[in-house]
């Protein structure tokens, strides 16, 4: 049989080496080829969450509201000028308040076609704050802080002008509320200061030279080098994006067209939000920051925040783009953006997180979220039958949470040299005993890992129990840095690791790896 043949080590002479590689915390990639990955990417990744020094097993979540009859779908906090915040949501036929934990109470809003709402916020200059829903079956729902009111065209407020139940989003820009209506090109604004009352109607057929109809509308804060602006945002269904600049599109002298870009098929009516200070649309090429991407006429796939998973996105997109669920939603708390993708209706979601910091990606599974919301500083999610509080614990509803990483692979320093690999030490932080499952891949080949690690926490000084001055007094976090016995051979090394936790903070920091160098093949 041919095998590496190992030199003969000089006596006395060391002839094990030791390297250490840091955690992937560059998340997931699957754009670079695996020769070429940097190991601090990983090649897969389930249930992970990267900070800077580590990376981190996801939050998990656990029971707000219970007892609701079918699927939430939409989640709409409304926030009073006063800084008061309710959480609102949408599931069967009926819109429900969800912001006190517990069983469900009677619906606010009933006979309804369907919860899938878009919303907005709206305060006027008098200070009056309202919630404005639509869906395009059913007259648009009004919150103004004490009731809820039907929107037709004698309602108080009323809108008149549009058949008010084909409007299915809006958006706020420069004191006017801007309507979105089903299969049309037509944007409609109502009066400075108002969510009622008659509308005019600007026409984009002639902007929009690919047809198809308005998907939604948003605000973009634009620096121009001069200071800041505002300019109005408008997507349509064929990928191509208008971005107006004015006060009143009724008047020529005061309202123009900055541009019409082609940036990609959107996907789903909740397609765009404002970040930091851009604003991001999901395509079927990605998540694209406009600030970057209206810098040409076509989009550039490296302007992408989705383009270390550009691979990951498209295929996602290819496969579930027309199922109900895409949406972002921005969890300042965490750092993370978080993408939500319906692999089935209802009853499979993944989520692709952004770090929002260091913008590595990561892929979440066992999270079965319709929709998303941030309410009173707390990430929530819509489900079957509930609304799920995300982000406290670090279980899924008392059950384990599991994971599993492909770290890149490495060559140890040596491209191309053939290692004989001993042992390898992962660096692993938690606050208890999870259960781990180590391996390592070589050449490319992801092994499959099914053998627990054995492992011996380090643990800290403890109070009254530990010596004054000798002990090391820390938190309730533990090392566990224990070598664990591998037996491979080839040039580059890729450590897997699958956990099993349940209310445990567990962490990756790095990798140590034992081995010798081989030979010549013999």
């Amino acid at each position: 049989m041919r095998r590496p043949a190992f030199r003969k080590a000089v006596k006395g002479a060391q002839i094990s080496k030791t390297a250490s590689v840091p955690a992937p915390i560059r998340g997931w990639n699957t754009k670079d080829p695996l020769a070429e990955m940097d190991p601090t990417f990983a090649v897969n990744t389930e249930n992970w969450s990267g900070r800077s020094t580590d990376v981190r097993v996801r939050r998990g979540n656990a029971n707000h509201v219970t007892g609701i009859s079918g699927q939430v779908e939409s989640l709409m906090p409304y926030n009073a000028q006063g800084g008061t915040q309710t959480l609102f949501g949408a599931a069967g036929s009926s819109i429900y308040d969800f912001t006190t934990a517990g069983g469900v109470g009677s619906a606010v809003v009933d006979s309804l076609s369907n919860a899938r709402w878009q919303h907005v916020n709206f305060t006027n200059s008098a200070g009056d704050s309202y919630l404005c829903c639509f869906n395009g079956a059913d007259a648009p729902q009004y919150w103004d802080g004490s009731s809820w009111t039907s929107i037709t065209a004698s309602s108080s407020p009323a809108i008149v002008g549009v058949t008010a139940t084909t409007l299915i989003n809006a958006c706020v820009f420069k004191r006017r509320l801007y309507l979105v209506a089903v299969n049309s090109l037509s944007l409609y604004y109502l009066p400075i200061d108002s969510v009622g009352g008659t509308v005019n109607a600007t026409r984009l057929d002639g902007y929009f030279s690919k047809g198809g109809y308005i998907v939604s509308c948003e605000t973009w804060t634009v620096d121009g080098g001069e200071g800041f602006d505002d300019h109005l945002v408008v997507v349509s269904s064929e990928g191509q994006v208008a971005v107006f600049k004015g006060t009143n599109p009724s008047s020529a002298s005061s309202w123009a067209l900055a541009g019409v870009w082609n940036l990609g098929e959107p996907i789903g009516r909740r397609c765009m939000i404002k970040y930091k200070s851009d604003v991001t649309l999901l395509t079927v090429e990605g998540v694209v920051p406009l600030a970057k991407a209206l810098q040409s006429s076509q989009i550039d796939p490296s302007t992408s925040l989705t383009f270390n998973i550009q691979e990951a996105i498209q295929a996602s997109s290819e496969a579930y783009k027309s199922n109900f669920g895409w949406e972002m939603t921005v969890y300042p708390q965490d750092n993370q953006l978080i993408l939500n993708v319906p692999v089935r209706e209802g009853s499979e979601q993944q989520q692709y997180v952004m770090n929002t910091l260091n913008g590595s990606w990561w892929r979440w599974t066992g999270l079965a979220a319709n929709c998303w919301a941030i309410s009173n500083e707390i990430a929530y999610f819509g489900t079957d039958g509930g609304v799920q509080l995300f982000g406290t614990v670090y279980a899924d509803v008392g059950a384990n949470i599991a994971t599993d990483i492909q770290q890149a692979y490495s060559y140890l320093g040596s491209r191309g040299r053939l290692k004989s690999l001993k042992s390898a030490r992962p660096n692993i932080l938690a606050n208890g005993n999870p259960s781990v499952f180590v391996g390592v891949s070589i050449d490319f080949n992801s092994i499959p890992v099914t053998n627990p690690a054995s492992f011996t926490p380090l643990f800290s000084g403890i109070w009254d129990s530990g010596t004054w001055d000798s002990a090391v007094w820390s938190g309730d976090i533990s090392t566990f840095t224990d070598w664990q016995t591998v037996f491979a051979v080839g040039t580059a090394c890729g450590l897997r690791v699958k956990t099993v936790s349940n209310g445990l903070d567990l962490r990756l920091a790095a990798t140590d790896y034992l081995y010798e160098f081989g030979g010549v093949v013999g």
